[in-house]
């Protein structure tokens, strides 16, 4: 397995111009995480999977920088991300509690040219989502949508409990070419027919590509999370180079 980025509090990677982004709307996802669409001039577009470099600056100059997968895709100046509180995070509980409409913020990027999928990509996609782990892969199912794309392309997404979906509403969409699991950790939905707990082989093997048609798979999420999917995935015959991986902090 490759990981394109180990944290999202890594130190910036890339150099690249600054932008200045405008926060235009703003929607709450789960208890602790909130969506945030800015327009930034400048911007140009990004691909699906790529992220971008927050900065914010403090009256007293202080700077505080972290990367976050970018939700949106396309030849647009507009931005969509999906942030996390962190509760002792820098710049985290800022964009969660505080950022407003109108606010400024300062972006890089985009950055990334791995962890991505195009429309001209047309193997069978897999993706594996844990928690915020799921704005990335949100991105690529986005362009798969709107590209119209007949790759066919599934979703585990694991989550705490129900509440913690990000896009839930977007996601149990019926869209074409798309299929959604759901699996949940802790606590489940009144009758769910899994009970909660972590996953397991028996899990990937119910609701993934089988290795035999080789899928290009994309697993996003805490690292613990991401480095169990992985290894279980090389180990049900999946070939590694074809299971790309992006991992963040966190349990």
């Amino acid at each position: 397995m490759i990981s394109e980025r180990e944290t999202r509090d890594a130190p910036p990677h890339r150099v690249g111009l600054w932008h200045v982004g405008v926060v235009v709307s703003t929607a709450t996802q789960t208890p602790t995480g909130r969506s945030i669409v800015l327009d930034v001039p400048g911007w140009g577009g990004n691909l699906a999977g790529q992220h971008a470099d927050v900065r914010l600056t403090a009256p007293d100059g202080y700077q505080a920088v972290r990367s976050y997968s970018i939700a949106s895709a396309g030849e647009t100046d507009r931005v969509e991300l999906a942030v996390d509180r962190f509760p002792d995070g820098e710049v985290s509980p800022y964009l969660v509690d505080d950022l407003e409409v109108g606010d400024q913020v300062e972006l890089r990027g985009p950055l990334g040219g791995w962890f991505i999928w195009t429309p001209a990509l047309t193997d069978p996609v897999q993706l594996i989502a844990g928690g915020s782990g799921i704005v990335p892969l949100l991105a690529m199912i986005r362009s798969h949508t709107d590209s119209a794309s007949a790759a066919p392309f599934r979703l585990l997404y694991s989550l705490r409990s129900p509440g913690d979906a990000f896009f839930r509403s977007e996601l149990e969409t019926p869209t074409p070419g798309l299929e959604v699991t759901w699996l949940y950790t802790r606590g489940t939905p009144a009758g769910w027919p899994r009970a909660a707990g972590r996953i397991t082989m028996d899990d990937l093997q119910a609701s993934t590509f089988p290795p035999a048609i080789s899928p290009a798979v994309f697993v996003c999420g805490p690292t613990g999370f991401v480095e169990t999917v992985a290894n279980a995935l090389v180990a049900l015959g999946h070939d590694p180079h074809r299971v790309k991986t992006e991992r963040f902090g966190g349990a």
